[in-house]
């Protein structure tokens, strides 16, 4: 008998401003899988379209997403993929746009293996499978929970912190061609809670606009250019208006003035506006006096796509802002996104 289920995975925009690998809002772009085991045994296959179609590779062993839920597997006793295995998924997510394509992926592969090994993990539990391949907590737990979303890593006792910072080459390892069934079984296993979350209130009016350069932007190369340390002056900045984001966000009506104030940042966003040509110039000129409906402009994650919330006027805002591109010779495109809700899998 054929058994069929899909999963859905939000994309993500993580930092929101000042909430630098601490926040993190999942958008209504996904990546859905559609699995099917049949009845004839035959090795797992992947068919793959949408954004990326021509970049993902199709073997399982090298595919993210099914190598993640392999490691799920494996770190509870099954050896491998059910018996003819076909999962088709569909991608809506740019890659290296700062929209959380990589983690949607993880998250797919967690549900994944979650639901072929028919384990029942909880929610938590599947945040720390998760958190040992993505070890930054802002994209994977808004794209498993959905909402706006805060989080952070436990401090964990010596054992469980030398667990879960083992070496990602040992939690995904590069199979060899002629890896088999009985390669690589004994993945290192995660500790309980490495992660915790909240979710704050959202008001449902507000929007978000992602404009998004047509040029890939690696998160490594956005993390190289930051400084190993900040002045005092920096972090203060950043947490006061953290702190008032996260309830100006959930209020009714949102407050203009206050939002704009609280999304500026001094922690990643100003290292990172030589990689990006025109950002200093949307992140000054563009502001709720002059295009009423704004809220606030960000960064998306690393980069390099924009992202304004707002309440209305949304084809106006979109437009400065590629005007401004335009002037940098660069090529965008442009979104009108609402705040998503978490990850599901439906049979």
């Amino acid at each position: 008998m054929t058994n069929s289920f899909v999963i859905r995975v939000p994309a993500t925009s993580a930092n929101i401003g000042p909430g630098f690998d601490v926040v993190g809002l999942s958008l209504s772009l996904y990546l859905t899988l559609t699995v099917t085991i049949g009845e004839i045994s035959t090795s797992p296959v992947i068919t793959y379209s949408g954004e990326g179609a021509d970049e993902v590779p199709l073997d399982p062993y090298r595919n993210l997403m099914t190598r993640v839920a392999l490691y799920v597997l494996r770190c509870n006793d099954h050896k491998t993929f059910p018996p003819g295995l076909s999962i088709h998924c569909h991608n809506q997510i740019p890659f290296g746009r700062g929209l959380g394509s990589s983690g949607a992926a993880v998250i797919a592969g967690v549900l994944l293996g979650d639901s072929l090994g028919k384990l029942n993990l909880s929610r938590e539990r599947m945040l720390d499978y998760a958190l040992m391949v993505e070890r930054h907590p802002d994209n994977v737990t808004a794209a498993l929970v959905g909402g706006f979303v805060g989080s952070y890593l436990r401090e964990l006792d010596p054992q469980a912190t030398e667990a879960a910072q083992v070496p990602l080459s040992e939690v995904l390892p590069e199979y060899p061609p002629d890896a088999g069934e009985e390669w690589g079984l004994s993945p290192p296993v995660p500790p309980l809670g490495i992660g915790h979350f909240v979710r704050f209130q959202w008001n449902s009016s507000i929007k978000a606009v992602a404009i998004i350069p047509r040029f890939e932007l690696s998160t490594a190369k956005a993390r190289a250019v930051l400084p190993e340390s900040y002045s005092r002056k920096d972090l203060v900045f950043n947490m006061q208006r953290l702190a008032v984001l996260t309830t100006a966000l959930g209020q009714t009506p949102p407050d203009p003035e206050l939002i704009f104030e609280a999304m500026k940042d001094r922690v990643h966003q100003p290292y990172r506006k030589n990689l990006i040509p025109g950002l200093p110039a949307v992140t000054s000129l563009i502001t709720p006096a002059s295009h009423p409906g704004l809220l606030g402009i960000c960064l998306s994650g690393a980069g390099p796509t924009i992202l304004a919330l707002a309440t209305h006027n949304f084809d106006s805002i979109a437009g400065k802002i590629q005007e401004i591109f335009q002037q940098e010779q660069i090529e965008v495109d442009w979104k009108i996104l609402e705040v998503a809700g978490g990850s599901t899998v439906d049979s």
